[in-house]
C-alpha cells in the first residue's frame, strides 16, 4: 500500500441485532449499511458524519455508499493530506487541490476514502522490464494467494488490496489490461468501462484515447455498485464524459443484477493459448473444478 493500511484500522461497530449477521472479513456494501465506520487516521472525521447521518436520515433515504471505505489506485487526485504520487518518490509530498472527477462522485455518494493503493511506477509507462506491481514508494506488491506469482499490471495494489479484504471496494484504472488483468490473477472481479463513461481530470494516465476508471471488488454487485457511482459527465474532461454519458442505462445498472443472470446462458472456454494445461498437471485438475462448479 502507498500509505500503511494498518495505521488507518478500521473498526466497525454493529448495530443492534445486525452485529450477529456482519462479516468483517467478507463485508460488501449491502453489508457495511448495517455498520457503524471509525478509522484514527484522515477519514475519521468523515466517517463521523457518516454515522451522524444514518442516525438522522431515514432508512433508504442515504447515499449509495454511505459509510462504504474505498481505496483509491494512487495515480488518482484527493483533495488533502493523500499525495497522488502514481508511486514515484519524485512526487510524494505533492498534495492535490482538490478531488479528482471520480472522487468527487464518490464523495457525494457517501463513500469514506481510506487511503491509496500501490501501483506500477507511472502506471507500468516508467521503463521496460520493470516488474509489475513494483514502485519505489510502495515496493513490490504480491499475489496474496501465491505470492510467487505476479499480481500483474498496473492497478495490481487495488486488487490485492480487495482480495485482503483490506477495504470493502477499490479504483483501479486502465490503459490495457490494468484493471481486468490484475483482477483475474488475484481473484476478485474489475470492471473496465467504456472510455469516458467515467471521468478522467486529476488522475495521472497514459493515453486520453485510452485509459478509463473504473471498481475493484469482491462481488460482481459491489462493482455495479460503485461503477452506478462514478459514471457520468464531467465538465473537466467534458469531449469524452459527453460522447459517453449518452450510453448510461436509464435506470443505472443495478437494475441488471440479477441471481439468476447467467442461467440458460452459453459459455466459451478459449482452450488455445489460454487455457489449455498439461494432460493430468495440477492447472488442468483445479480448472476442470472450477468450471464444472460454473457449469
Amino acid at each position: 500500500m502507498a500509505i500503511s493500511l494498518s495505521r488507518l484500522l478500521l473498526v466497525l461497530l454493529l448495530a443492534g441485532s445486525a452485529a450477529a449477521a456482519f462479516e468483517l472479513e467478507e463485508a460488501t456494501i449491502d453489508s457495511i449499511h448495517l455498520a457503524f465506520t471509525l478509522d484514527p487516521g484522515g477519514s475519521l472525521s468523515t466517517a463521523d458524519r457518516a454515522d451522524a447521518a444514518r442516525v438522522a436520515t431515514v432508512p433508504g433515504a442515504l447515499p449509495p455508499l454511505h459509510g462504504v471505505p474505498v481505496l483509491l489506485k494512487d495515480n488518482i487526485a484527493a483533495a488533502g493530506a493523500l499525495n497522488a504520487t502514481a508511486g514515484s518518490l519524485a512526487m510524494v509530498g505533492s498534495r492535490p487541490a482538490r478531488d479528482a472527477g471520480v472522487v468527487e462522485r464518490l464523495r457525494r455518494a457517501g463513500a469514506v476514502i481510506l487511503g491509496t493503493a500501490s501501483l506500477s511506477e507511472w502506471c507500468n509507462f516508467r521503463g521496460p522490464g520493470i516488474p509489475a506491481g513494483w514502485s519505489p514508494r510502495g515496493g513490490q506488491g504480491k499475489n496474496p494467494y501465491m505470492p510467487s506469482v505476479m499480481p500483474c499490471a498496473s492497478s495490481s495494489g487495488s486488487a490485492i488490496a480487495e482480495a485482503t479484504n483490506s477495504v470493502a471496494v477499490t479504483i483501479g484504472t486502465e490503459t490495457d489490461g490494468s484493471i481486468m488483468c490484475p483482477s483475474s490473477f488475484n481473484s476478485v472481479v474489475g470492471i473496465k468501462p467504456t472510455v469516458g463513461l467515467t471521468s478522467r481530470a486529476g488522475i495521472i494516465i497514459i493515453s486520453p484515447r485510452m485509459d478509463t476508471v473504473g471498481p475493484i471488488s469482491r462481488t460482481v454487485s459491489d462493482a455495479v455498485h460503485v461503477l452506478e457511482a462514478i459514471v457520468g459527465y464531467d465538465p473537466r474532461d467534458a469531449e469524452a464524459t459527453r460522447l459517453a454519458s449518452k450510453y448510461i442505462p436509464e435506470g443505472g445498472y443495478k437494475q441488471f443484477l440479477s441471481i439468476d443472470g447467467l442461467r440458460g446462458k452459453r459459455l466459451g472456454i478459449l482452450r488455445k493459448d489460454f487455457f489449455s494445461f498439461p494432460s493430468g498437471s495440477v492447472q488442468e485438475k483445479v480448472f476442470n473444478q472450477h468450471f464444472d462448479v460454473m457449469r
